[in-house]
């Protein structure tokens, strides 16, 4: 089933006559066409993608158009969409309850005479969203082959009179440069005693001696890749040497038993249990991973406060997995890789090495 077809299915499960979609992001997931300033409408029988002069050659050469019509009114847009409502016979319409704003909400309300404006398409969309086909995962892995690419580039490039933002810098020019139409979200590259804190901003200082954590991922097609690695601004000491080997022994075993069907909240707790025993008890202060799509942050999350509490590993989600440890005002060290649940089992996208890496 196209993504259209998916939509006008869960429509009709909860009873709507229509959807507006108003968000960029969930615009593009359904039309594949990437713009602003528009919506989607979508009934029974119509489903038409609303834009301006800005993007019009631009929609009618998409692939969009293959299943939408393509239109600039001359009219408001709310007007317009009332005019295809009235002419379906559509009594109850969904809007984005979770992306619209105020005052969007209150016209649709105004103009949609005799027509019922609920909430509800922003669940069922990230219900649809949550699980990814094919497509979507080869977007993800080419997202995650220019983040491992970059990784590479930049342990080779890093020397240790760069600033943070230099490196942060120098990961994200390196993923434009080589095919990522942005990045997923803002980098993260921290170093000594900044790199207790998990999303930590970069600085304009000096890389510290101790640990460089960096979080960083690339966007392709509109969907993220998403990895950390944690190096070592000089020698790492014993201790270093023990929480960080402590962290990557949670992370694979928590790699190693994830498969469908296994429990989101288990996973959480395999890397957690470990990661106490060795003494390091409430210094891993967040969950396990998350989903990753179109968003950075999507379902399903793995973490002991994930509800369901029963919620599995299903074919079609991709996760992180991101166990780490923080020693408040001392270090901090994480190793994220990004995994597809595929029906035979997990596809790790992540590829970049893991043994502890010294720069000095």
């Amino acid at each position: 089933m196209t993504k259209l077809e998916k939509l006008r299915a869960a429509m009709a499960e909860k009873g709507y006559d229509a959807v507006i979609v108003s968000s960029e992001v969930n615009q593009r997931y359904i039309t594949g066409f990437n713009y602003q300033d528009g919506l989607i409408l979508v009934t029974a029988t119509r489903a038409v993608l609303i834009t301006d002069f800005r993007y019009i050659e631009a929609a009618k050469a998409s692939k969009a158009a293959a299943d939408f019509e393509i239109v600039t009114p001359d009219k408001r847009q709310s007007f317009y969409c009332y005019e295809i409502i009235k002419d379906c016979g559509a009594k109850t319409v969904a809007v984005e309850e979770a992306t619209i704003s105020l005052s969007l909400y209150e016209a649709f309300k105004s103009v949609f005479e005799g027509c019922e404006v609920k909430g509800g398409a922003s669940a069922i969309i990230d219900k649809l969203r949550e699980f990814k086909d094919a497509d979507e995962i080869a977007s993800t892995a080419k997202a995650q082959d220019i983040a491992d690419a970059a990784f590479k580039h930049i342990i080779e490039f890093i020397r240790p009179d760069m600033t943070e933002i230099d490196v942060a810098l120098e990961l994200e020019f390196f993923m434009r440069s080589h095919g990522a139409e942005s990045i997923a979200f803002e980098t993260i590259a921290v170093s000594g005693k900044a790199s207790a804190l998990p999303h930590g901003v970069p600085r304009n200082v000096q890389l510290e001696k101790g640990f460089l954590t960096m979080d960083y991922g690339a966007k392709v097609d509109g969907y993220c890749s998403d990895m950390t690695r944690t190096i070592v601004i000089g020698k790492a000491d014993d201790e270093m040497k023990r929480l960080y080997n402590t962290v990557l022994e949670a992370q694979l075993a928590a790699l190693a038993a994830m498969k469908p069907g296994a429990l989101c909240r288990e996973m959480d707790k395999i890397a957690r249990d470990i990661i106490d025993g060795a003494g390091y008890e409430g210094r891993f202060g967040h969950s396990l991973g998350h989903g990753v799509g179109m968003y950075i942050h999507e379902a399903p999350g793995l973490s002991q406060k994930v509800m369901p509490a029963d919620r599995k590993l299903t074919p079609g989600h991709i996760v992180t997995c991101e166990p780490g440890i923080y020693i408040e005002g001392k270090y901090g060290c994480r190793i994220e890789d990004m995994v597809a649940v595929l029906d035979d089992g997990i596809l790790n996208f992540t590829h970049s090495p893991k043994e502890l890496i010294e720069i000095y």
